[in-house]
């Protein structure tokens, strides 16, 4: 068990070294640069167009843009929100957060051009299903399709990893925790409800998610807002922390990439998922008369997912740092650190807020990714 342990952390720390965000946040440059830095003038727009529902006739595709998009977040918010931020503030420090928002900022534009390609490679299977994304593109665009066959092999390993493994774990741990309840009894609770949707295809995951999609994210939202006005007098100390802690030497200016930047970009990846490849195989889905039209959807995922949502978490977790949380023996886990943070200001209530939420994050994960696994195959 020693020896795979240690082989799962070479290859984490090769997967997530210094030359990988490079290139995964340089993307993110580059293309921010090529497309003017829309991600900030085309914002307002793409928010407007992203609650559209329609789904009229003349439209090709399965879902409307509001579905595709909260399919997509559906995947995108999950343990990487609580646990994943925790992580980053445990490891990396408090100038973590400020890294992953500038991730996010231009994973904006890589999530756009991801989205745009979905669209334009996309095809009609023999369901009569749309089916896209980087296995298509790869094939269809760059004319590699043994680079399309490897991403879709990754994409149904990725799907029982990170999209069902470490969050049905994340579940049944905290529900071990806050209620007592044994893992198995989780495992087969998760199992069934998940079985209840994604047996309906894309249509059923999509209208599934298009509910508890929002809901999820605008109460966590809510209630983390209720502490950070609570407690307004802090946030200058917190944003002054966060900067600060992120132009140390610890943050790492010394090496190519030091410990602040890389946990801040590779939470931040994980998080927004910009430049993993998934979010565009549930674009491809969505009905629109334009590939452009489809992408500034997608883009307004990475915005909503890490500047909205994680910031929240982020500050909270730094204003429980400021406040002495962990400064005194040790550290808690990145698991547990979420839960104290909210708990601080808001004891019981703070606590299960959180329990609940990293569920349902969990549970609608799990959701995507299994429309991801099934089109990877």
């Amino acid at each position: 068990m020693e020896i795979l342990s240690n082989l799962v952390a070479k290859a984490s720390g090769f997967v997530w070294g210094p030359w990988m965000l490079v290139f995964l946040v340089g993307t993110g440059v580059f293309l921010s640069f090529r497309l003017k830095f829309l991600q900030f003038w085309r914002l307002g727009y793409a928010l407007k167009l992203s609650l559209s529902t329609s789904t009229k006739q003349k439209l090709t595709g399965d879902i409307s843009h509001f579905a595709a998009l909260m399919t997509a977040l559906a995947a995108t918010i999950g343990t990487g929100n609580i646990v994943g931020v925790a992580t980053a503030v445990v490891l990396g420090g408090p100038g973590a957060v400020f890294w992953m928002w500038v991730t996010a900022i231009f994973g904006m534009a890589t999530k756009f051009g991801e989205a745009v390609l979905a669209i334009k490679y996309r095809i009609t299977d023999k369901s009569g299903n749309m089916a896209g994304g980087p296995m298509y593109y790869l094939e269809k665009g760059l004319n590699a399709k043994w680079l399309g066959i490897l991403f879709a092999i990754f994409g149904v390993l990725a799907s029982f990893g990170i999209g069902n493994m470490s969050q049905s774990n994340s579940v049944a741990n905290n529900i071990v925790s806050a209620f007592g309840v044994p893992v198995w009894i989780s495992g087969v609770v998760l199992a069934v409800f998940t079985a209840l949707v994604i047996i309906g295809g894309i249509k059923k995951i999509g209208a599934t998610s298009s509910v508890i999609v929002p809901f999820m994210a605008v109460f966590y939202v809510l209630v983390g807002l209720v502490i950070i006005i609570m407690n307004v007098g802090m946030l200058p100390g917190v944003f002054k922390t966060i900067f600060a802690s992120a132009f140390t030497s610890e943050a790492g200016f010394g090496a190519l990439v030091g410990t602040t930047i890389r946990y801040g970009v590779a939470r931040g990846v994980f998080s927004n998922e910009a430049g993993l490849g998934s979010a565009p195989i549930a674009a491809a889905a969505a009905m629109t008369d334009h590939p452009v039209r489809q992408a500034l959807v997608s883009m307004t995922g990475t915005f909503l997912d890490t500047i909205i949502v994680c910031s929240v978490n982020g500050i909270i977790l730094v204003m429980a740092m400021n406040s002495g949380l962990g400064s005194v023996g040790e550290m808690p886990s990145a698991a547990a650190m979420t839960s104290l943070s909210f708990k601080e200001y808001l004891s019981g209530f703070g606590e299960i807020t959180v329990t609940i939420s990293l569920i349902i994050f969990a549970y609608s994960t799990i959701l995507g990714w299994s429309y991801y696994g099934e089109r990877c195959l």
